[in-house]
């Protein structure tokens, strides 16, 4: 009969539920593991109680879908920021990477991915419609659009620019200062910061 590696139970269960995690295999989630077991019981309880702290009471902002540790992020109810600007992003770590920068001072709305009918993903899976909402009550003077420079990421902004035209005199992109095919997580703050700078009017062209 087959055993376990595992000389615990306990220890098994740990490994396993770390090397759920991306880009952590069974291996680095055993280091993890043990290292976890060096430290004091409350340094590990500190460990854990975030994790759960945040599971429990994180929450979206109602206005842009950024995380929040309130109904409303802290850049929406920042009376500095530009509120006539949004900029659209996929996800929350855009938003992070932008506000590297400096570059930029208006408001953001994240739309939880892109469209791509090979995964099955249309417009309706993802916050297009509150953007579009959004867009028709504040009529903004300007939209960016700031997404991946993927096929996904272009589709994306052409069907936005398509509803939201009418409701803002100005549609803009990130200058290609970020390479085609990147993610903007992965750009260099320097090269992303002088695309937001340097951002370009959208067209079909």
């Amino acid at each position: 009969m087959f055993k376990t590696a595992f000389p615990s139970k306990l220890l098994e269960n740990a490994v396993s539920e770390f090397a759920n995690l991306p880009g952590i295999g069974k291996k680095t989630a055993l280091r993890l593991v043990l290292y976890l077991l060096r430290k004091d019981t409350i340094e590990v309880e500190k460990f854990g109680n975030a994790i759960i702290e945040l599971s429990q009471n994180i929450k979206k902002c109602k206005i842009c879908k950024n995380i929040s540790d309130n109904e409303i992020c802290e850049i929406c109810s920042d009376e500095s920021r530009d509120k006539k600007k949004i900029c659209v992003v996929e996800n929350i770590k855009d938003v992070m990477a932008i506000e590297k920068t400096a570059q930029y001072n208006g408001l953001y709305h994240v739309i939880g991915g892109l469209i791509s009918p090979m995964d099955g993903i249309g417009p309706g899976d993802l916050k297009i419609n509150k953007l579009i909402d959004r867009v028709a009550e504040t009529e903004p003077k300007e939209v960016v659009l700031a997404l991946n420079s993927t096929p996904e990421g272009d589709t994306t902004n052409y069907y936005i620019f398509r509803r939201i035209s009418k409701y803002t005199p100005e549609i803009t992109m990130l200058a290609r200062g970020v390479a085609v095919g990147s993610e903007l997580e992965y750009a260099d703050e320097i090269t992303l910061g002088s695309s937001i700078k340097n951002r370009i009017r959208f067209t079909f062209n």
